[in-house]
Parts: structure tokens; sequence; C-alpha cells
């Protein structure tokens, strides 16, 4: 099993570890924390250092930096989920088509991906947020899932094309099976090991790409709190008060260092897995 071969890997149970250490904080720590919105003392509660009340300190608004990390985590992490999601179907859907049919349909479709891959993927999304004034969560997530699919529909056309010389998909050919039957049931289960691996190393450059927009003010837009906003409005006070900017920085450099351990974990055990 591909998970027993992770957890055998000291970096996949490593990465395990501290992603699961992740979800967790982000999911349930918010029953215990104060709101991200709450600004209980604008004069005597700005900038408090880390300490007992306040475990990362305070910002401007006096509002609690470990509650506003564990809320933008919340938002980050589901920007990456929906917008990998998108990618992945996207990109699983035109690439099984491709390879499977072949001819003059592959061409036009592996055309039309060569010519997207030449435009940088920051380009596209620049272009996409500049035209809006305040980008909502939604049309962000699909922007970034929408110019993502694009390698994930290489990857799953050249497993396409290597699959179909096999003797099972030859045998269900042969047996009268439709193309869909074959599509769903011999060729997508054996797609899916290799893209998983590619899906959850995506999972981290969603994450890092989110935060750069956020960072640039064209992501998340406050006062909803994401690790790459919270970056950049705190960036005016680096220097007189570095935790929070530190707190989300830290969040996002261990949330994607676990998830290239999982990703590179996985792609060694599904590249070992008989098939």
């Amino acid at each position: 099993m591909i998970g027993a071969a992770l957890w055998q890997r000291p970096g996949g149970r490593l990465g395990l570890v501290l992603l699961a250490t992740v979800l967790l904080v982000v999911l349930f720590a918010p029953a215990v924390l104060p709101p991200p919105y709450l600004q209980p003392d604008l004069e005597q509660g700005r900038f408090l250092p880390p300490g007992a009340g306040h475990l990362l300190g305070t910002d401007d608004l006096s509002r609690d930096v470990l509650s506003r990390v564990v809320a933008g985590g919340r938002v980050s992490l589901a920007v990456a989920a929906g917008a990998v999601a998108l990618s992945l179907t996207l990109g699983t859907l035109v690439g099984m088509v491709a390879g499977y049919a072949g001819g003059w349909l592959d061409m036009v479709l592996m055309r039309l991906v060569d010519a997207a891959l030449a435009v940088p993927r920051l380009f596209l999304l620049l272009i996409v947020v500049g035209i809006m004034e305040r980008i909502p969560l939604g049309v962000l997530i699909v922007t970034i899932g929408a110019t993502g699919w694009f390698g994930t529909s290489r990857l799953v056309r050249a497993e396409v094309l290597r699959l179909r010389t096999l003797e099972f998909v030859r045998g269900a050919e042969a047996l009268g099976a439709g193309h869909l039957r074959i599509l769903g049931r011999h060729l997508l289960p054996n797609v899916l090991g290799p893209l998983t691996a590619a899906t959850t190393l995506a999972v981290g450059d969603v994450i890092l790409l989110e935060a750069g927009l956020s960072f640039l003010g064209l992501g998340v837009q406050p006062p909803t709190p994401s690790w790459g906003g919270m970056i950049f409005w705190s960036r005016s006070d680096l220097v007189t008060a570095p935790w929070i900017s530190l707190a989300p920085g830290v969040a996002i450099v261990l949330t994607v260092v676990a998830v290239n351990l999982v990703g590179d974990a996985l792609q060694d055990a599904s590249g070992e897995q008989p098939r």
C-alpha cells in the first residue's frame, strides 16, 4: 500500500506529522482562541509582544496574531484545496481525452496547452485580478485553478498513452467495452498514483502563489486574514513588531515544507508500486 510505504520514509513521516499538526490547529484552535477580528484595546493592547496573554503577540489594531494566523490558515488552505481540485479535474479530463482519442484532437488540445504554458502563470493571474478592483474569494479560487491545470494534462496524457498499449486495455477493447468504461474503469485508476503525488506538490505551489498575490495586495482582501495578506499589511512594522510578519511567514514555510515532503514521499512510493 502507498500509505504504508509513505509512512516508512522519514521524510514522509515528518511531512505527515507537520501537515496533521497544521490541519488540527487550523480546524480546532478557533474554539479556544479569541475572534480574529476582535480589537479589545486600541490604546494599550497594540503591538504587545508574544507572552502569556497572547502567545504570538498582537498587531497594530490589538488583534491576537495567533487567532489571525489560524484564521488565515483556513483561508489559505481553502484556496489551495479548491484551486487544486479544479485544476486536477480540468487537467485530468483534458489529458485523458487527448491521450485516449489521439489524432487531430490530441494535437489540437496539446498545442493549446503548449501555448498556455508559454505564458507565465503569474502574468495570467495579474491580468485577471487586475481587471477587478476587489476580487471575491470564490473568483480567486477559480482563477488560480483555471490557470494551473496545463502541466497536469500533459502528465495524464503521457500516462494514458503508455497504458493504452498494455494488454488489459487491449483486452477490454477486444471484449467490446465502451470508451467511457475503459476511461473510468481501466485508465483513470492507474493514473491516480502519479497524479496524487503531483497534486500534493501542487498544493504547496498554490499556497505560495496565493500568499504572493495577497502580499501584492491582489489576493484575499482585508478584513479577511490570509498569510500573505498579514505579511503585506504588517510590512511597515517589521522592525518594531517583527512577530506580526514572522508568524504567518513561519506558517507558510512549515505548511509548504510538510506538503512537499509528503508529495516527494508519495512520488517515490507510487514509483515502487507494481502496476
